[in-house]
């Protein structure tokens, strides 16, 4: 057998250049990923490895959504810490975050943006990432507060009244809110609507008026096929329809904009031998939300839920945050396991409490806490309105978008709501599972998910203390520390299935200092 020689000494030293050079390159790419100016700012996700990424908001806007310097774990990990996840146990998996078009917020983003500022608006709140990645909308049956006029979809002379529908038309969504859904359908294709009616037809009411009344007994049938026919309507314009509830805000009869009170013995009847049993033959099938109301009234979900006939058919609930805790809805998921829990409305506004922003409220009291109580997905009220709260017609005079446009220039501009819900919707992928982490308290609030696509953890915590707080997180092997600002959100991202090199970790922590050092940070 010959002698074996060993590798020239050149190749030896090419292959280190290599590498450098192939690292050099990969840093050189996270760094600018992690530098790229924006509105806003939002790098992609790419966890290196058992580093931790973050991205924090404070409550005074100077900061929003902004990518931080990694956290180095521990993998020689303490037995306890303030947060500990545990990926072994898990609860409800994540459909997703998003808001509603509202008849206001179509108007808008058709009629005030030019045909650019529409397309880069619908990219960035419905596009993958960078940007705000939502994957759900609200649609209203009809007129709400938050529409240009009262209407519904079979709107016929006073006296008259159309049994079988003949005068059904979305004519009234033709120009704005189906052009602007398709849009974001062809944006997200995955987009997961509901539709929620805030009144019936005129006619088929004890008011004869879309303000106040209730449901006339004899026009139950009719009432739950307008709303299979809008299903099907809106299908046919390439629309596919998640969810319907019966009625919104059934225990409300508002006296300035469309509303209809529904008892919950009346909702559970229709459930049950109308609108049911018509959904259930239409495939694909059109899940059911009961309720589409406050927290601070479980009585009423759990009354129709008790119903057998009707609960054979109401695949979860719909909760609105204006009354009550998100403890409801775990209140109802003891009751019902098996039934989803949906947030299907929450506006912020410029309320006298709101002077300090409500990053801190929507980012704690709904996201997390409306998370961490089952809820699947969250959808916020309007995805946009105008520099005067609006347009609409009654209802609410200083609700605020997601975003603000300019009604004059077109300008868009990002409210505290916008960066909580970002803090989740970026990274919190559809098909996550929540899984447990320890409930901290004073003023630190947390929830954890793991994303299926990629074993990925992320966790969201909220400081709403006014001094910083240093915690401690466990994750299995993975530990690591960080002093949470004052009065601030953050979410944290890493991937326990992934290793980083002590090569390019050290080719990282060199960039991360001379970064540092160029801005004066030592």
């Amino acid at each position: 057998m010959g002698e074996r020689r060993g590798a020239p000494p050149w190749a030896a030293i090419s292959s280190v250049v290599l590498i450098t050079v192939l690292a050099l390159a990969a840093l050189h790419a996270w760094r600018r990923a992690s530098t790229t100016p924006g509105p806003p700012s939002i790098p992609a996700m790419n966890p290196l490895g058992p580093v931790v990424q973050l991205w924090l908001s404070t409550e005074d806007r100077k900061l929003r959504l902004a990518r931080q310097p990694d956290i180095e774990t521990d993998e020689d990990a303490a037995s306890s810490a303030d947060v500990v996840i545990d990926t072994r146990n898990t609860y409800q998996s994540i459909v997703g975050f998003g808001a509603a078009l509202t008849d206001s917020s179509a108007w808008l983003i058709q009629n005030k943006l030019s045909e650019q500022q529409r397309s880069a608006l619908l990219d960035e709140v419905f596009g993958p990432p960078p940007g705000l990645d939502l994957n759900m909308a609200r649609l209203t049956i009809g007129a709400s507060d938050f529409s240009l006029q009262p209407y519904t979809l079979d709107d016929v002379p006073f006296g008259d009244v159309d049994p079988q529908l003949q005068h059904f038309n979305v004519a009234a969504n033709l120009r704005d809110v189906i052009p602007i859904v398709r849009e974001a359908l062809a944006v997200n294709p995955q987009l997961h609507v509901i539709a929620s009616p805030w009144s019936a037809p005129a006619w088929m009411k004890t008011s004869e008026n879309l303000i106040g009344g209730t449901l006339l007994e004899q026009y139950e049938s009719a009432y739950a096929q307008y709303l299979a026919k809008y299903v099907d309507t809106y299908r046919s314009y390439g629309i596919p329809i998640f969810a319907l509830t019966l009625q919104n805000e059934p225990g409300f009869v508002p006296v300035t904009y469309p509303g209809t009170e529904l008892s919950a013995d009346q909702r559970a009847r229709i459930i049950a031998q109308y609108l049911g049993p018509a959904l259930a033959s239409r495939k694909p099938r059109t899940l059911i939300l009961g309720w589409d109301h406050n927290w601070d009234e479980p009585g009423q979900p759990l009354s129709v839920l008790a119903d057998p006939d009707a609960a054979r058919y109401v695949d979860g609930i719909a909760w609105h945050c204006y009354r009550g805790g998100p403890g409801a809805q775990t209140q109802v998921h003891r009751a019902f396991p098996k039934k989803d829990a949906y947030v299907t409305e929450c506006s912020g506004g410029d309320w006298a409490y709101g002077d300090t922003g409500e990053l801190l409220w929507f980012a704690r009291d709904l996201l997390v806490a409306g998370l961490r109580n089952w809820a699947r997905g969250i959808v916020y009220w309007n995805l946009a309105l105008d520099e005067q709260h609006g347009p609409h017609f009654g209802g609410c005079a200083t609700c605020k978008g997601l975003v603000t446009i300019d009604s004059h220039t077109g300008e868009v501009s990002r409210n505290d709501e916008y960066y909580a819900f970002a803090h989740f919707s970026r990274f919190v992928l559809p098909g996550a599972v929540r899984v447990q982490s320890t409930a901290t308290s004073e003023g630190l609030d947390n929830v954890a998910f793991q994303n299926a696509s990629d074993g990925s953890i992320v966790l969201v915590m909220v400081n709403s203390k006014a001094d910083a707080r240093r915690v401690s997180v466990l994750q299995d092997k993975t530990s690591f520390e960080y002093a949470l600002p004052p009065r601030s959100v953050a979410t944290f991202v890493w991937n326990p299935n992934q290793k980083e090199s002590p090569w390019i970790r050290f080719v990282r922590r060199y960039f991360e200092k001379a970064g540092g050092a160029r801005n004066g940070v030592k």
